[in-house]
């Protein structure tokens, strides 16, 4: 008898501690500021994008650009955004974003870059041996970007005790391929974060 009440009692603390160590999950909707860990985050990227592209659009050189190309529109390439930052971003989230701004302004076109350009390329060249002559694509028929979109991400950490403020710093630069003239150079650092640490008690 004595044996039945102990392995009820530890069939009752096995249920038990997974009960109490169970993950609590809660959804949240797109765009919802969730700062957790006070590092970088979806929120963050979103605004500093947004900002940048839209102030590259608004630069006089660069609208004197897109008035002098008539019906043809300036292309751009993104190309690299470097991460000099003291924490882990990953940067081909930016790039992402911000050709997704680019794209809906309406303002300018841009052409693949990076991987997709090369898995573009490798598809073209398997076309000309596998696909029909009628339906394989065309080499060297590559529409040239004018400029290339590069940039970085960069932080100041300030610390007292507890107490921390990060402040992120995005530039975003738009060079003219052919001569290295740059068009246009912006910086957002309105991103900063305060975050306060529990202090360690014994």
């Amino acid at each position: 008898m004595k044996r039945i009440f102990i392995v009820i009692g530890v069939i009752f603390l096995l249920f038990t501690s997974c009960a109490t160590t169970s993950t609590n999950v809660k959804r949240v909707s797109g765009g919802t500021q969730g700062d957790l860990s006070g590092y970088w985050n979806a929120i963050d990227v979103e605004i500093v994008c947004k900002s940048l592209i839209n102030d590259c659009l608004m630069s006089a050189r660069v609208e004197q650009v897109i008035r002098a190309s008539g019906n043809k529109k300036p292309v751009v390439i993104v190309g690299r955004f470097r991460n000099e930052s003291s924490e882990h971003i990953d940067t081909a989230i930016i790039s992402s974003i911000m050709e997704n701004v680019i794209f809906n302004s309406g303002k300018l076109d841009f052409v693949a870059g990076g991987g997709t350009r090369d898995d573009i390329r490798e598809e073209r060249q398997e076309q000309q041996s596998n696909a029909s002559e009628q339906t394989a694509a065309s080499l060297g028929r590559e529409i040239g970007a004018d400029f290339m979109l590069t940039g970085s991400v960069r932080t100041i950490v300030d610390r007292e005790g507890n107490r921390s403020a990060r402040t992120y710093y995005v530039t975003a630069e738009l060079t003219n391929i052919e001569t290295n003239a740059r068009m246009w150079l912006g910086q957002n650092n309105e991103i900063t974060k305060v975050v306060v640490r529990p202090n360690n008690r014994l």
